[in-house]
């Protein structure tokens, strides 16, 4: 229905009046009708939800592993990051100067203490290792004849025959010429040891590098890169940093015995060689806090390589007879740490316990269990404090969160209740 406006352009007044009605029948109804979906959800929910709770099975047992504390020694580490370093290290050169002649390693290869490596042109330093000998019989030649001119002048002087100063005079000859002698076997024995400087010998056990100069060429005893680099890799050093706070505690171990070390491999975990502590470093390194200990590794299996950073352990002693339980037993809750117990009818209970040292896989307890006792190690997703439980073993660990059918066993009572959670 359409309402034409008036000559002086104004619309109609009752008009104006039914269109507004109609907006608020509208809005009347379109609130009516939010209400009433509002009420159908509550309704529904409510009556399906009641259902699902009356259908949960708050007896059912939650499956859980349990394990038995231990009563065994427990050795005590201090952890620790490192390098590992060559025991010895030695840039192999030659003494001499002259011609290689031959090269008698391969690069990599493990050699002896003694070995020769390369052996330079002896040809100049035989001649005057012959010079120096044949020096030294010349003179002694001439010793020989002074000895025996002095015999006669002595024997001359004591029949009154010749002059006691001619005597004299010849015992002098005779002791400057031992002299000589004396420094031609010193010129024989620096022949001698320059001659066996031309076989470059290795002054270690260990594994040669990469060859530095080929042979033919010139080599000079003032060459800084050497023939090669020898390294002794059996036995190995790591070096490792500890905190100053421990400084105390390690020399006093130290004191009583030797302290046994262990390195882990690429994984972390595996101990892939266990050696001892020689030594702790006489000061603390005032940037880092720190202070480096040196241990040193048989390194039977050429595991340990110079330069590749390793993880320690340093035994620094242990504890006897503690009680210890798997690292997943123990807990963290508001109260602070706990374990489930496992009681009679195989209810559990939280017990507070104390913790005084843990690794990955074991923790020693000083409070709060007994060795008779059985802790819950898997299966916290649905456990409380009260729950039943029904102990498994690991081929049927639950793999399911069960938190779902836990929350509609706590959904009649509001929410609340439950055990502490692990973290």
């Amino acid at each position: 229905m359409l309402f034409k406006p008036r000559e002086d352009g104004r619309v109609n007044e009752g008009a104006t009046r039914i269109t507004a009605g109609a907006r608020r029948r509208t809005v009347l109804l379109l609130i009516s009708l939010a209400i009433v979906a509002a009420l159908g959800w509550f309704a529904w929910s409510h009556f399906y939800g009641g259902q699902g709770a009356s259908r949960a099975r708050p007896d059912m047992a939650v499956p859980v592993l349990a394990a038995t504390p231990k009563v065994e020694d427990v050795p005590v580490y201090l952890d620790g990051v490192g390098m590992v370093r060559a025991l010895n290290t030695v840039t192999v050169r030659t003494q001499v100067d002259g011609k290689l002649l031959k090269v008698n390693f391969v690069e990599g290869q493990d050699v002896k203490a003694g070995d020769v490596l390369a052996e330079i042109d002896p040809v100049l330093y035989q001649a005057q290792y012959d010079q120096a000998v044949a020096k030294k019989a010349q003179d002694e030649a001439q010793l020989g004849n002074a000895r025996l001119d002095l015999k006669r002048y002595e024997q001359l002087a004591a029949s009154k025959a010749g002059s006691a100063q001619q005597a004299d005079t010849q015992k002098s000859t005779v002791a400057q010429l031992e002299a000589l002698v004396q420094s031609d076997q010193a010129a024989i024995d620096n022949a001698k040891a320059t001659l066996g400087y031309t076989k470059i010998i290795a002054p270690l056990a260990g594994r040669t590098g990469l060859r530095q100069v080929d042979p033919g060429n010139i080599v000079h005893a003032s060459d800084t890169t050497g023939i090669v680099i020898l390294t002794q890799l059996q036995p190995i050093a790591v070096q490792f940093s500890l905190p100053q706070q421990e400084i105390n505690r390690v020399n006093a171990a130290s004191a009583k015995a030797t302290l046994a070390v262990d390195v882990f491999g690429n994984d972390g975990r595996t101990v892939v060689d266990t050696g001892v502590m020689r030594t702790i470093d006489n000061q603390v390194d005032p940037t880092t806090g720190t202070v480096k200990v040196k241990a040193e590794f048989p390194n039977p299996n050429h595991q340990l390589w110079p330069g590749q950073f390793v993880n320690v352990r340093l035994k620094v002693k242990v504890l006897p007879q503690a009680l210890t339980v798997p690292t997943s037993a123990v807990q963290r809750g508001p109260s602070g740490t706990f374990s489930y117990v496992i009681g009679e009818n195989n209810i559990v209970t939280a017990k507070a316990v104390t913790v005084t040292q843990q690794d990955e896989n074991t923790a020693v307890i000083v409070n709060g269990l007994t060795p008779n006792d059985k802790v819950v190690t898997t299966g916290f997703a649905n456990l409380s404090d009260g729950s039943k439980v029904v102990i498994g073993t690991s081929d049927n660990t639950p793999t399911q969160d069960l938190a779902p059918r836990k929350r509609e066993q706590k959904g009649g009572q509001g929410g609340q209740g439950g055990g502490r959670r692990s973290r």
